[in-house]
């Protein structure tokens, strides 16, 4: 999942609503290493960006002049939308598992 923001500007078309698409390479290796690694890395770049947002919130109370409130509350933001949308994929997660457990066979 990359986190960084891109400047905008005024000669690119509106991408209102648009979310980016994460890298996926399409070699083999990517191929082969299935959902559970895929899962696992997102999850790791989730835990990371709730960590950096953590230690920009402690800078920021530390009054750490190197560190600015708007560059923390982006940090933070983008945390929640992370562990909002890992919560959302578990719940699906755990529908889809109950799905296939209550089907008649």
């Amino acid at each position: 999942m990359d986190l960084r923001l891109s400047p905008v500007s005024t000669s690119m078309p509106s991408r209102v609503g648009v979310l980016p698409r994460a890298n996926v390479s399409a070699t083999p290796d990517a191929k082969s290493a299935g959902f559970s690694s895929a899962l696992k890395g997102a999850l790791t770049e989730v835990s990371n960006a709730q960590n950096n947002a953590t230690e920009l919130q402690k800078q920021v109370q530390l009054e750490n002049p190197n560190v600015s409130l708007e560059e923390t509350m982006v940090a933070i933001q983008k945390a929640q939308i992370g562990f909002q949308a890992t919560l959302h994929v578990r719940n699906r997660m755990v529908q889809a598992y109950s799905d296939i457990m209550n089907m008649q066979v």
